[in-house]
């Protein structure tokens, strides 16, 4: 297997170059991850739907991966329930190596073929979850074995790779393969990589919640609100909802307790 993601850098002796060179070829390399993204749409198109689907019956979606692409996972698996209002156990992110490795690298806690379904039958997987794996090379033990256990247990599997034609793909019913080349630093895949995972799970869970009906028309009206930045913004999307001074709406924002509860309850 090619893995693009190991290529050496088209950039030579970076530490003879100025900060101001690192930062502007840093950020050539960066502007080509969103170009990468939109070939991946129709990969990612029908993975959403498969998951919003299970979600509508009651299933849950789950992150696995190792590393940098783990923490991505429960990056975007612990915004969820703030942005969108729902159950901290709609989405789930797990890491290999468990939560220490949020913090730290967990030495070959990657390498593991089992324990990546043993992290998911703490939460009593079913065939009604969908489980995507997430891994730059394609490669990491803990998430091919994880999704082709998935796999024979009738679970829907995703991924999201970096590299063509890679093994985690092969165990994945719909594989998104972001290909975004060589890293600026030869195989640091925190770095464009890294971007494109997190490009791809915003696209998902965002789409996802929106077909769950988590968003009106384009505002996050079931966001928590546990600080007075998402006050405001709840109070001012109430004013401009329905017309009401900012006085009037954060009153009925906190007698309600949320958005969507003070617009019903008024347009009622």
């Amino acid at each position: 297997m090619e893995r693009i993601t190991e290529s050496p850098s088209k950039y030579r002796h970076l530490e003879k170059m100025s900060v101001a060179t690192l930062l502007q070829n840093i950020n050539s390399e960066d502007k080509t991850v969103p170009l990468a993204v939109e070939k991946a749409i129709p990969k990612i198109a029908p993975l959403v739907a498969a998951i919003v689907e299970k979600m509508q019956e009651g299933g849950r979606l789950f992150y696995i991966g190792a590393g940098t692409s783990g923490r991505l996972g429960i990056l975007d698996a612990s915004e969820c329930p703030p942005t969108f209002g729902v159950p901290g156990d709609w989405v789930i992110g797990l890491i290999a190596g468990g939560d220490d490795a949020i913090r730290q690298a967990v030495e070959f806690a990657e390498d593991s073929e089992t324990q990546a379904w043993e992290d998911l039958q703490q939460y009593y997987i079913d065939s009604q979850d969908v489980v995507i794996g997430i891994a730059a090379s394609g490669t990491t033990p803990y998430v091919v074995h994880g999704l082709k256990t998935c796999q024979q247990n009738g679970i829907i599997t995703g991924c999201i790779v970096c590299n063509p034609g890679a093994p985690v793909s092969e165990y994945a019913d719909y594989p998104v393969e972001v290909i975004v080349g060589p890293e600026f630093v030869t195989g640091s895949t925190r770095m464009k990589a890294g971007t494109a995972q997190k490009l791809v799970l915003n696209m998902i869970s965002t789409s996802v919640m929106i077909q769950l009906g988590r968003v009106l028309d384009n505002k996050m009206v079931d966001m928590q609100l546990s600080n007075r930045k998402l006050v405001d913004r709840g109070t001012k999307i109430l004013m401009h909802s329905l017309e009401l001074n900012y006085e009037e709406a954060q009153e009925q924002l906190l007698l309600h307790g949320s958005v969507r509860k003070a617009m019903d309850a008024l347009r009622r």
